[in-house]
């Protein structure tokens, strides 16, 4: 079996928390890492790494076909706006994208994954050797939905897996029965203080997968930050797909929450009560 295997890396702690399950499991680990966006200690966390720009898609093929290197996942963040301010594609690069249609996020990352495995290079699912970060389901937390808050969950889950299926974003934030904020490029932090500058304390923000989710990149993931955002921002509920969102520092996250009075709840997409 080939214990080799590619990260190409984005902002965040998952990179990191890859680099290391990958090693404890045997792997060596060569990452790819973004300028800008990866943080500059994944160096000695991997067996060797190469830095690129945004779009240097040519960089990233041959440093990981160099190594030999016939598997690979994504997992971290790439801010969407550095679509429009920081990005630098290589004639490979262009070559995949000159023919898509727009740049929703699964598009333009689906295609990427296409390109390197036409180079031999199988990309995986981001949890594969990570399954404890999934959410289990249930409520969390010591506080509970209210009646109203129930309401509001409902709601924003169809709206949500409606943006979704549209792959405008995976969060709104809803209140009273009505729409605060809808998740664009801007990403779940600004979409949260969007909702909850509108709601006064009494938000509900719900984040789930796209129907059509692609387990290989882009998965929901929620952490510590997440409650510090929602506290300053008034949201007090929030909402993800069990089994379906990466959860990062679980303990700590709920203990924040908890301090805070916000609740947390993690819902299959059929559930059978809240």
């Amino acid at each position: 079996m080939d214990k080799r295997i590619g990260l190409i890396a984005g902002s965040g702690q998952f990179p990191f928390l890859f680099a290391r399950a990958a090693r404890d499991h045997g792997y060596a680990v060569y990452a790819v890492a973004h300028l800008n966006e990866t943080g500059e200690d994944l160096a000695g966390y991997v067996d060797s790494i190469k830095w690129v720009r945004l779009g240097q898609l040519n960089k990233m093929i041959k440093f990981l076909s160099g190594h030999g290197i016939r598997q690979a996942v994504m997992v971290g963040a790439i801010k969407k706006t550095r679509m429009f301010r920081d990005v630098r594609p290589d004639l490979k690069a262009i070559g995949v994208m000159v023919g898509m249609k727009d740049t929703h996020d699964d598009r333009v990352l689906r295609a990427f994954a296409a390109a390197l495995e036409k180079e031999g290079i199988c990309i995986r699912e981001s949890t594969f050797l990570l399954p404890e970060l999934l959410a289990p389901e249930g409520c969390w937390t010591n506080r509970k939905p209210t009646r109203s808050e129930k309401e509001d969950i409902v709601l924003g889950w169809k709206l949500a897996k409606a943006i979704g299926s549209l792959d405008i974003g995976q969060c709104v934030v809803v209140a009273g029965g009505s729409v605060l904020a809808v998740e664009a490029i801007d990403g779940t932090d600004a979409t949260l203080k969007r909702g909850g500058a509108l709601a006064g304390g009494e938000a509900v923000a719900v984040k789930v997968c796209k129907p059509e989710q692609d387990f290989r990149f882009d998965v929901p993931a929620i952490g510590v930050q997440t409650i510090d955002v929602m506290a300053a921002a008034g949201v007090k509920v929030l909402v993800v797909e069990a089994g379906k969102a990466v959860v990062f520092d679980r303990n700590a996250m709920i203990a924040a929450a908890d301090e805070q009075d916000i609740t947390i709840v993690a819902r299959a997409d059929d559930p059978i009560g809240l």
